[in-house]
């Protein structure tokens, strides 16, 4: 959940400007992964040059003078506190006593108290309340005890439970970075004369697209010259000077050329990439429908036999694993059911080899979904990873992997990767009803030809929202609370609408059924309390007597519908008419007002809807 920066230059200058300035802008692109504090570590000729501060990066650019630390070898972070309040002091990097070795590190170090007490104990001094820096002292302690900076790094992190994606640099090797990886994603950038380790991709975009991703217990270091990886293969958490087993890896196989542009990562005229990501939604959906129909041909065949299909995601990638279970049940008339990431536990023990888990998650790093897909291929199932990352742990973990397309998504709350994630599940439904032929062949063909017209549609649906939600965007300054509801797949849409609301805009949202709603929210209900309600186009009598239950308590009613519904429209006190189109494909189309309410909300009660307050971009902690 925080952003690290590494960088190996060959010689000084390389990359036209200064180190610092280079590390400085790759966090920037990183900001989205935390945002609490930031510093650097870079070797230079005056030693280890360390700066750090708790507060954004613009915020403190010329307090940490960037722009005036030059060297060849330097590490960077931004910070989403778990361990330690934001605060100069907890910031990252962390050094050991000796001030030689630098930390910085995202994750959670389990056994840190353990840890930090046996080095107390041997007269190591701390200075923060952070889990990292035990880091430090360990490869201090083992370095105290005889072994040179790369093994007693290595016999360091033999020592650790959790998760963690660390970054080290050791005045006594001052050409290289050392790292490792459990859990929290880490990944090397190869350029020319010049060397990368990061938390994403889009940190270095702007001077390599050959990537390599590092593994679970992969440990090694980055030079001007190699990339070296080793497997870690025993960890017995015992402090002894024993070097743990390891396995050189042959990674010339893994290195991947990503075809992102770093244009792609930028906001291209945009005030926030939240609303960029919104307008690039139909690009994204058309390259998904693009790329998707191939990977869904082994994966339909197979899910085509599954006794039952468990569709597992958390937060945004929960609402997707909702439409897609209802629509495979639904269209193809499999039994499928959507369970959130943190709660398989409570299915676990049902799950066997009859099953299929879709695992769904824009980064393939969550670690919640991780879980569980682990667990359920350990019990047999066959699982399927539904992820926007090459490459990712999810990928790589799972028997087969359907990628989307939606690119780098920059901004904290999942917009298009959401389109893209319904896109994908849709496209297998339907795929699913033709293979297993429990839809007519007219409905199958007729959702298919909707389905390539829906980026059309979905633009068509921004520009018809945009103005409209601007005008709205002053009432929303005083809303303190709204429901959201919907019935059948116009409540993951409301839950999706609610979540938007909630994360950037800090407006007490929630969904219900609408059916629900006089079983106690109604309750909260007076004069002037707005409720928006999504229609989809097949629910309409039904949801009239929910909407009639809330204005006669004086609610201020909003609908998301289709167009042709003029009969209902004196019920509402605004409305958003959208394109009429198969029940089946609404989601993704229909979100787009909400997403758009939930930004300019934001932007009106003075909020940075990129950096919403306590979250990040991948939740890589339980």
């Amino acid at each position: 959940m925080c952003g690290i920066i590494g960088i190996v230059l060959r010689e000084r200058g390389l990359l036209l400007k200064p180190l610092g300035t280079a590390i400085k802008e790759c966090l920037k692109n990183l900001e989205y992964r935390g945002y609490d504090s930031v510093g650097f570590a870079i070797l230079s000729n005056d030693g280890l040059v360390i700066r750090k501060s708790k507060g954004k990066i613009d915020d403190v650019t010329s307090k940490l003078s960037f722009d005036e630390s030059d060297g060849v070898c330097g590490i960077g972070h931004t910070r989403w506190a778990t361990h330690g309040k934001p605060s100069d002091v907890n910031a990252h990097p962390h050094i050991d006593c000796s001030g030689r070795i630098a930390v910085v590190h995202n994750g959670v170090i389990e056994n840190y108290l353990e840890v930090r007490e046996v080095l107390v104990g041997r007269g190591h001094e701390f200075k923060s309340e952070t889990d990292t820096e035990v880091v430090a002292h360990l490869i201090e302690e083992y370095k105290k005890l005889g072994l040179k900076p790369y093994e007693a790094f290595k016999k360091a992190v033999s020592l650790l439970r959790g998760s963690y994606a660390l970054s080290v640099l050791d005045l006594d090797e001052p050409s290289k970075i050392f790292f490792a990886r459990n859990t929290s994603p880490l990944v090397i950038g190869i350029g020319e004369g010049v060397k990368f380790i990061s938390s994403d991709i889009p940190a270095f975009l702007d001077y390599s697209r050959d990537v390599i991703v590092v593994q679970d217990y992969e440990v090694g270091y980055i030079s001007r010259d190699v990339v070296v990886i080793e497997k870690l293969m025993d960890r017995n958490y015992e402090f002894d000077t024993n070097p743990p087993g390891t396995e050189l890896v042959d990674h010339s196989s893994r290195v991947r050329h990503i075809d992102w542009t770093p244009e792609m990562a930028r906001k291209g005229g945009y005030p926030h990439f939240m609303l960029k990501e919104i307008h690039e939604q139909p690009q994204a959906v058309t390259n998904t429908l693009i790329s998707v129909p191939e990977e869904l041909e082994e994966t339909t065949k197979l899910v085509s036999k599954a006794d039952r299909v468990l569709v597992v995601g958390s937060g945004t990638s929960y609402h997707a694993s909702l439409i897609g279970g209802l629509l495979l049940n639904d269209i193809a008339g499999i039994k499928a059911h959507a369970v959130i990431s943190s709660e398989m536990k409570w299915f676990i023990n049902s799950v066997d080899e009859g099953d299929v888990v879709i695992a769904v998650s824009q980064s393939g790093e969550t670690i919640d979904t991780l879980l569980a897909l682990r667990e359920a291929k350990r019990r047999g199932a066959l699982t399927i990873a539904l992820t926007n990352i090459i490459d990712s742990a999810l990928a790589r973990e799972s028997h087969l992997t359907i990628y989307t397309r939606a690119g780098p998504e920059i901004g904290v709350a999942a917009t298009k990767t959401f389109a893209a994630q319904v896109v994908t599940l849709t496209y297998m439904a339907i795929k699913l009803a033709e293979r297993l032929r429990t839809a007519p062949e007219g409905r199958v063909s007729d959702l298919k030809s909707w389905l390539r017209e829906l980026p059309n549609i979905m633009s068509a649906a921004i520009s018809i929202s945009e103005s409209k939600v601007r005008a709205l965007s002053g009432v929303t300054t005083i809303w303190r609370s709204i429901y959201y509801l919907g019935r059948g797949l116009g409540l993951p849409t409301s839950m999706e609408g609610a979540l938007k609301l909630k994360e950037v805009a800090y407006i007490h949202a929630e969904a219900y059924p609408a059916g629900e709603s006089k079983h106690g929210p109604i309750a909260l209900v007076d004069d002037g309390f707005p409720v928006a309600f999504t229609i989809l186009g097949g629910e309409v009598d039904l949801i009239l007597s929910n909407v009639e239950e809330m204005r006669a308590r004086g609610a201020w009613t909003l609908a998301v519908m289709p167009k042709g519904l003029e009969r209902i429209s004196r019920y509402f006190n605004y409305i958003f008419e959208l394109h009429h189109l198969p029940y089946e494909l609404t989601p993704a189309v229909y979100i787009i007002p909400y997403q758009l309410m939930a930004y300019y909300a934001a932007v009106a009660r003075g909020y940075d809807p990129d950096k919403p307050r306590n979250l990040a971009k991948t939740v890589t902690v339980v």
